[in-house]
């Protein structure tokens, strides 16, 4: 059976944050919209849109109200005081990581894509103890699956690991989340492709035509992919 694509939210705005966090990025202008010439994504789907969240690492005012942004979410959706430190996935992560370990006055680490050969944290840099409560960070999501990799390197390492935040989460393909939460994750995210949308359509950033493809994608992204040379 065919998992149904996300449903539009029926006002982005509601989300925390999300407009907020939206129009930080396409200030910056770290969102691309190219209906026309779609993007082939590591995981294989043909997407109109693309977004660097490293670009936001060169912005200090902007990535300073990121960050405390995704402090707030995480402190309406978890007990901050029960984490132990914050890790970042190699190497987009790393940054993220290390603001909010800074913010919230907690241990940082990072974990590699591919162990380094040698040690029980062969995948772990930093000083973890066994038992210990970590939350993954990274600057993106798609499809989640790569969360996972970081996830099981950490768990193995004896961390425990429940949670994960990004500052952009796609939102378009089915799946992410639930695959995710199969495997005991929850992730938190500050905004997703339909509020930049919602921001951009009322900001007049992109041309008419350029915003309907767009939405025609968020609307069903798994034929629109399909179609655009994607799986």
């Amino acid at each position: 059976m065919n998992t149904p694509p996300p449903a539009a939210p029926s006002n982005p705005d509601l989300r925390p944050h999300g407009a907020k966090t939206a129009k930080i990025l396409l200030d910056i202008e770290a969102v691309n919209f190219r209906p026309q010439e779609p993007y082939v994504l590591t995981s294989g789907w043909a997407s109109p849109v693309y977004i660097d969240c490293r670009k936001l690492i060169s912005f200090p005012r902007e990535r300073a109200r990121v960050m405390e942004m995704a402090v707030d979410l995480l402190g309406d959706a978890l007990d901050l005081s029960k984490l132990d430190a914050i890790a970042g996935g190699e190497t987009a992560g790393i940054p993220y990581a290390a603001w909010i370990a800074q913010l919230l006055d907690k241990s940082m680490l990072y974990v590699r894509k591919k162990p380094k050969g040698f040690g029980r944290n062969a995948q772990i840099e930093g000083d973890m103890k066994e038992g210990e409560r970590v939350l993954l960070v990274e600057d993106l999501a798609t499809d989640g699956a790569s969360k996972m990799l970081f996830v099981d390197a950490l768990r193995t390492a004896g961390a425990t690991v429940t949670d994960t935040f990004v500052v952009f989460f796609y939102g378009a393909f089915p799946g992410a989340e639930e695959n995710l939460a199969k495997s005991g994750m929850t992730m938190h995210y500050l905004a997703t492709w339909w509020d930049v949308l919602a921001v951009a359509e009322r900001e007049r950033r992109f041309p008419p035509h350029v915003l309907d493809g767009v939405r025609d994608f968020l609307t069903d992204p798994l034929a629109w992919s399909k179609a655009h040379g994607g799986k």
